[in-house]
């Protein structure tokens, strides 16, 4: 059935706030400030995945500070208190809409590979080495973007300087922050790496023990850090002392010689560093439902596959199908959106990426009907052309999925007056390349493995292949809808390649399923990228239409959790709604600056 036009009327129900319990006071500091998965009122929103990131953002909102500036506050608390998922060594995308001129803006602050890297950088006698190799090294660090991102979004969109948005999270660093059970837990999943390296393990093993829950864990060399960059800017980084370590460590791993553990050098120069630059980049756009949605275009694939998506379920009304059919269509495009995504998106510094023809309707219609409500796509499904859309004839190709760690982090700000940030920020792995920076405090990233190590398809054209100062692909999806040219919401997620179907779901679960947006957040979810199994939740699969999907073809594979997804939405009277995850991370963080009484 084709699609009804749509005015979305946001009348939903907001009930009250998700409280969870506060944390027992550790030893030298007050109790973690309490988790909210919605939160609704005035004067701004701010949605992470954690209290003390939130708490800290919605401070500086009250304090006069834009979106911007807020948003760069929790991504530096979040280098505090989540920096296994993202910090100062990693880098990410910044997506801003001006409430001022109504336009969606967006900075490019991924990492770079260094100059020395090739398409053979993770080769050795002509096959790819081990991944896990890979991931713990200085082979796959990239030169780190999200300083110069902090610094560039301010300069644009910011009404405070650097040194006082990064002071909340400095003296966060210093009193230190209440582990939770979701950080002793990724803990345990990288102790056995986190041991091979003496700063790591000094920092986040205290005492050579896994962290107990409810103890406090402080990190004074990131605050130290954190004043540096404070007092001498980014430079402190690019140009400075704090570079030097961070090429000396990537070059000279330093590992524990009685770790027994193989960990290759990088080859990043401080010319690397210096010629690092952020990138201000238009962002994909597309009409959905007579929405604008707005997202990260390539080097990401969040912003084309997303809109790819969207554009084939246009032609359903996905309000009107039941709830298999629903979910059904939703995978299915999301399979014949990562067949495209895997074949065309790369840099577009470094190879043609046709965007715009990714976007376009006539395209996505040439794909939709492939899709049959009885039956499933087999997979791989064949990449098509966007330039020169075929006919319907459904073809499968060679190839495997590449990999993408799984972590990441994404936070939502909006202030008072209007304006919004939806900001993915990221590490790679969980707890990235393993390696503290000696003195520092803070972890590398290891990006360059969201390169292909090989083309992912023989025998076609590879746009995902390391190069010399290239970005590496991103899923990273951060996301904005505007209706009528005002902001209606905001969200985004990490997840690896997840993130793409996680930011599509909770879309469509808004938009089209009449959810709330914490509902939509918090739905059972299912991740199909374009192979024969889908990853789905335990609370996916022990849904009836399960066994419905299962019927027409779907297969399932079982995962525990997939994204941690925060939003922000403008309800009609100019309130804001902040939402968050419920459970997935051991639950969100969301909060407004004047909550509704």
């Amino acid at each position: 059935m084709p699609a009804r036009p749509v005015r979305l009327t946001l009348a939903v129900l907001v009930t009250g706030s998700v409280i969870a319990p506060m944390a027992q006071a550790a030893p030298g500091g007050p109790p973690e400030p309490p988790k909210e998965a919605e939160a609704v009122g005035s004067g701004g929103a701010v949605s992470s995945v954690d209290p003390y990131a939130t708490q800290i953002g919605i401070d500086v909102l009250r304090n006069g500070g834009s979106a911007a500036d807020a948003a760069v506050a929790v991504a530096a608390a979040l280098g505090v208190t989540e920096p296994y998922s993202a910090g100062f060594g990693g880098g990410g995308y910044f997506v801003h809409y001006d409430a001022k001129t109504g336009k969606v803006e967006t900075i490019d602050g991924r990492e770079t590979a260094p100059a020395s890297a090739d398409e053979d950088l993770f080769l050795e006698d002509g096959k790819p080495i081990p991944f896990d190799q890979a991931v713990t090294s200085g082979l796959g660090v990239g030169v780190p973007g999200t300083p110069m991102t902090w610094q560039h979004a301010l300069d644009k969109w910011g009404r405070k300087d650097l040194a006082e948005v990064l002071r909340p999270a400095e003296q966060l660093a210093r009193e230190g922050f209440v582990v939770d059970e979701t950080f002793r837990e990724q803990t345990a999943d990288n102790e056995e790496r986190f041991r091979a390296f003496p700063a790591t393990r000094d920092l986040f093993l205290p005492g050579g023990e896994l962290p107990e829950v409810g103890s406090k864990l402080r990190n004074p060399d990131l605050a130290d850090t954190y004043r540096e960059v404070a007092k001498r800017g980014v430079d402190a980084l690019y140009d400075g002392e704090i570079g030097a370590d961070v090429v000396k460590t990537v070059n000279e791993p330093p590992v524990d010689p009685a770790a027994g553990r193989e960990v290759r050098p990088g080859a990043m120069t401080t010319d690397d560093l210096r010629g690092y630059r952020t990138i201000d980049q238009d962002p994909t756009h597309l009409t959905y439902r007579g929405l604008d949605v707005y997202g990260m275009a390539p080097g990401s694939s969040g912003g084309t596959t997303v809109g790819e998506a969207l554009n084939i379920l246009e032609g359903t009304d996905l309000t009107a199908a039941d709830k298999t059919q629903y979910l059904h269509r939703y995978l299915e495009a999301s399979k014949i959106g990562f067949a495209d995504r895997n074949r065309w998106v790369g840099d577009p510094q470094f190879s043609e990426v046709p965007t715009e023809a990714l976007l376009e309707q006539d395209f996505a219609d040439s794909r939709a009907c492939l899709i049959s409500d009885d039956a499933v796509l087999p997979t791989p499904v064949a990449a098509a052309d966007p330039k020169q859309p075929q006919d319907c004839t459904a073809r499968t190709t060679d190839g495997a999925e590449p990999y993408e760690g799984p972590n990441t982090t994404h936070l939502t700000v909006a202030d008072a007056e209007g304006n919004v940030v939806a900001y993915t920020l990221t590490i790679e792995q969980t707890g990235g390349s393993g390696i503290v920076v000696p003195g520092r405090g803070f972890l590398l990233n290891n990006e360059l493995t969201d390169f292909n190590f090989t083309p992912v398809t023989p025998g076609e054209p590879d746009p995902n292949l390391p190069g010399p100062g290239k970005r590496p692909r991103s899923s990273m999806s951060p996301t904005i809808v505007l209706q009528d040219g005002q902001p209606l919401l905001a969200v985004g997620s990490p997840g690896g390649a997840t993130i793409i179907t996680t930011v599509l779901q909770s879309l469509t679960g808004r938009l089209d399923r009449g959810m709330s947006l914490v509902d939509a957040i918090a739905e059972p979810r299912a991740s199909q990228r374009n192979t024969a199994q889908t990853d789905a939740e335990p609370a996916f699969l022990a849904q009836p239409e399960a066994e419905k999907l299962k019927a027409i073809g779907h297969e399932f594979k079982k995962t525990a959790e997939i994204g941690a997804a925060t939003g922000v939405e403008r309800l009609p009277d100019g309130r804001w709604v902040a939402a968050a995850e419920r459970e997935r991370r051991g639950g969100g963080a969301a909060a407004v600056v004047t909550p509704a009484r």
